[in-house]
């Protein structure tokens, strides 16, 4: 409650509520490469932003957990030209989640504020991101170190890099819809070597081993008026290799776009379009808080490659109506080839409750 009044406080100062005019925002170019490390950095002309961090953990007694750690950038629509120090311009929220099948369902928390003073930023020279005492940074040696002090668990990881970042899209520029301007600027960073603590139910420390997938993304327009939502998969593959697929669903439950990345072991990539990627549901999950039903379950084609997606617990809904104001579910799940395993992987579904919008 205490985040809620503080987002609903931050939007009604009266240096945002008597801002006649707008600032406008960033549009997208195709072909504008994308420059490092400046690009790890914050793009506040841009409307939205997320740097997105999931994987799979083991403990040291061998037990399985997924975890998720979001931080998105919004720009509010304030004018920069406001000399206010408490105009809210830019708003920074922050998701955690922990899925421990032991606990039955996902443990999340959520944050929101507004930046500045210190106490929520992002940088726009290279990543570091601060929500309180939430924060994600890299390192000059591209190392990653996340710590998230939430309400029910703890996190306290670094992750580091194997591989070459990996852009979608066109060089980075990603299309999400049918009109060239529903694009995000977007790169992952798969198979980060990931270790550290974690502290879950109960204030059980333990120590941890993993492989985590990252995203940076941003936009100032996204999706289609008929978009309800989407379904993503990042997977880290055993072999090396990383798979990225996700289709945007019209407010019929049609496909209105998808694409896919696959980078195999060797370090081929191959891009898919969407006639070439379908989501097709083996099971689903209907929610008791919510109703909201989840396709928990997939397969997923990428041209002639099928893959199975399989939930670690069926259980992973995240309700965010306190931040974002979204409901959506976010899991681990396993990834299956020939009905043999091939990786672990993050699925994301949206719009299952209503529409997204962002």
């Amino acid at each position: 409650m205490r985040t809620l009044l503080l987002l609903l406080l931050a939007l009604c100062l009266p240096a945002w509520c008597a801002a006649p005019t707008f600032a406008p925002v960033a549009p997208l170019a195709p072909g504008e490469a994308l420059r490092f490390p400046r690009d790890f950095g914050a793009h506040p002309q841009h409307r939205t932003e997320w740097w997105y961090a999931t994987g799979w953990l083991t403990t040291a007694d061998g037990k399985a957990l997924g975890y998720q750690v979001t931080f998105f950038r919004s720009r509010t629509g304030v004018d920069d030209a406001n000399p206010s120090r408490f105009a809210p311009k830019q708003l920074i929220i922050g998701h955690a989640a922990l899925s421990d099948p032991a606990q039955g369902k996902l443990l999340h928390d959520q944050r929101s504020a507004r930046a500045g003073f210190g106490l929520a930023f992002a940088s726009e020279t290279d990543t570091d991101v601060k929500l309180a005492g939430w924060r994600m940074t890299r390192a000059a040696d591209g190392r990653y170190r996340v710590t998230i002090p939430a309400a029910d668990f703890a996190l306290e990881l670094v992750l580091e890099p194997t591989q070459p970042i990996l852009l979608q899209g066109e060089r980075g520029y990603s299309q999400k819809g049918p009109r060239p301007a529903q694009a995000s600027y977007y790169y992952s960073k798969p198979q980060l070597r990931t270790t550290g603590t974690i502290v879950g139910a109960g204030g059980k420390r333990s120590a941890v081993t993993g492989v985590t997938w990252l995203d940076h993304e941003w936009s100032s327009q996204v999706l289609d008026p008929e978009a309800a939502g989407w379904d993503w998969v990042g997977a880290n593959l055993d072999d090396g290799g990383a798979l990225m697929a996700f289709r945007i669903r019209d407010k019929r439950g049609g496909k209105l776009w998808a694409h896919a990345t696959w980078r195999d072991a060797s370090g081929k990539i191959t891009h898919y379009g969407p006639d070439d990627v379908t989501f097709t549901p083996r099971t689903r999950w209907r929610s008791p808080r919510t109703g909201a039903e989840y396709p928990v379950a997939m397969t997923v084609s990428t041209g002639a490659t099928l893959w199975q997606l399989d939930p670690l617990q069926q259980d992973q809904e995240l309700d965010s109506r306190r931040s974002t104001g979204a409901v959506y579910w976010e899991g681990a799940v396993t990834v299956s080839r020939d009905g043999r395993p091939r990786g672990r992987a993050y699925l994301e579904l949206t719009g299952y409750v209503r529409p997204m919008k962002l």
